[in-house]
């Protein structure tokens, strides 16, 4: 047996050489991996020796060569192609170890200039895992370090069977796919947001224990940032609970996206990925308590996000209800002491730098993808700052300080509500929302409903226009004195003269914020 390594993630590697080694396997190596496998104290021959020509190019060229492609290619049940190794004095490979220069890695350094980014950019290393991938029935290719172990076993036991090798090559083209793109996405200049052909990669975070339903099966991929770490949810860590499926993670996305649009202390909660309760305040735990009285019922077997860590007196008023989330940059120890005590409740923690937290850092995307029978629809994400749009006041009254505060609140709310979407706020506290309604006056009556008499006195956003007056004539009725909407409706006239005739304030944005 004879097998080729070279590899940059070198765990586990001086195991299974050594164990290479003991069955009597002749094992070779491009000069970085034999030289840190003889610091080990585990001598290998090298690629050379398999080639007869040295590696050359400052180590860019070394397994490109004949000698080591045919080993590789070559079927052992071809007599031709066992004929034509012989003629040429080239024996087979039958193992391949490999994983490519850390290309990724090597980008997110502060230091990494385009120099020291292409030249991580590996050309053997997805040659020789292609070739052995394609070769699978006669060659067993390594990628990923887990498999050592069972794969060293196998070969110690007569072979590794060829009804398992199937599952080692995907997972070689796989890497080399995703190697592929990372390098493209590289490449590809900054103003290209949808190239010809859009690549996917994603890393599996974990399985989930369901889907939507507990009938279907999902796991939870994070898309790799270059240039970066793990972003948004992908990069928290589960302190606590039950396994997450399906719908948790999207609450957890959808709180945690809504608490982070603010700077100032801020609760969310989410339930089917709309918030029931949205409220900042100076201390967290009044921000949690406003959040709560938003809508108390739906508030139950919800998500909670918090955009500040949690400290015991606000972990004591989480505690008070049943929530199946809770999501923070943090918690104190007594604050987590009293939160461990909910046996199954997920608590998840997302750290923050102060610049993030100081500016209100929401999650940050380049594309928004959704799934549509046979294809994806791709789009920008939705990451119009309120601060950068046009805000026009366009009624004859003028909004008042407060108002125009709660305005401001309210429309950053409402970006997060499924459309038809409505929020009513008042104090900087969301207190009736109106989400996924076919009809704008209907989502308006929903929000007034769940608002009550909180509405007296409080503000509407709406993420769209109004097509009719109906929907101001309704806010009206239950004691709204402001609202913010993008305008743009060809009745938009015929609002006005409603809105001024009962002395409300109105602000276009001139940016709409639907969400499906």
């Amino acid at each position: 047996m004879r097998a080729l390594v070279s590899v940059s993630d070198r765990t586990g590697l001086r195991g299974l050489v050594a164990g290479l080694l003991a069955m009597g396997a002749e094992v070779y190596a491009t000069d970085g991996t034999r030289r840190a496998l003889a610091e080990e104290g585990v001598a290998v021959g090298s690629v050379g020796e398999l080639s007869g020509f040295p590696e050359i190019l400052g180590g860019r060229v070394k397994t490109l060569h004949p000698a080591i492609h045919a080993g590789i290619l070559a079927r052992r049940d071809d007599a031709q192609h066992v004929a034509e190794l012989a003629q040429h004095g080239i024996k087979p490979i039958d193992v391949i170890v490999v994983n490519l220069y850390p290309f990724a890695q090597t980008i997110r350094r502060a230091d990494a200039t385009e120099e020291t980014a292409i030249e991580s950019i590996d050309v053997g290393g997805p040659t020789l895992l292609r070739a052995a991938a394609k070769n699978y029935a006669h060659v067993t290719v390594l990628v990923d370090p887990a498999d050592y172990e069972p794969v060293l076993a196998a070969l110690k036991d007569g072979g590794v069977d060829l009804n398992e090798r199937p599952s080692l090559a995907p997972k070689a083209f796989e890497h080399t796919a995703a190697y592929d793109s990372y390098i493209a996405s590289f490449l590809r200049p900054s103003d290209v947001l949808f190239s010809d052909v859009l690549t996917l990669t994603m890393e599996k975070v974990q399985d989930l224990r369901y889907g939507e339903n507990p009938h279907q099966k999902a796991a939870f991929y994070r898309e790799p940032v270059l240039g970066a770490g793990a972003d948004g949810l992908a990069a928290a860590q589960q302190l606590h609970g039950i396994p997450l499926s399906f719908c948790n993670t999207l609450d957890l996305d959808a709180a945690w996206a809504c608490v982070n649009e603010f700077s100032a202390p801020a609760a969310a909660i989410v339930k089917h990925t709309n918030p029931c309760g949205l409220a900042c305040a100076g201390e967290l735990v009044g921000a949690y308590r406003k959040a709560h009285a938003g809508d108390p019922l739906s508030a139950y077997g919800g998500a909670v996000g918090l955009n500040r860590a949690v400290d015991e007196a606000t972990a004591r008023e989480i505690a008070e209800t049943f929530y199946e989330d809770v999501i923070a940059p943090g918690y104190s120890e007594a604050a987590l002491t009293l939160l461990r005590k909910k046996k199954n409740l997920r608590i998840l923690a997302l750290p923050q730098t102060e610049e993030q937290i100081n500016r209100g850092f929401a999650q940050r995307c380049r594309l928004d993808v959704k799934r549509v029978a046979g294809g994806f629809l791709v789009q920008t994400c939705d990451e119009h700052p309120l601060g950068e749009e046009p805000r026009r006041v366009v009624s004859q009254r003028q909004p008042t300080l407060d108002e125009l505060t709660d305005l401001v609140f309210a429309w950053k709310a409402v970006k997060h509500v499924r459309s038809n979407a409505i929020v009513i706020a008042r104090g900087l506290a969301v207190v009736g929302v109106g989400a996924g309604q076919m009809s704008r006056v209907d989502a308006v009556e929903l929000a007034v409903r769940k608002a009550g008499d909180r509405a007296v006195g409080g503000v509407l956003a709406s993420d769209a226009f109004f097509p009719k007056p109906d929907g101001v004539e309704a806010a009206v009725k239950a004691g709204i004195t402001a609202v913010i909407q993008p305008g743009g409706s060809i009745r938009d006239d015929e609002i006005l003269r409603a809105v001024n005739k009962h002395h409300l304030a109105m602000i276009f944005t001139g940016h709409r914020h639907f969400k499906h």
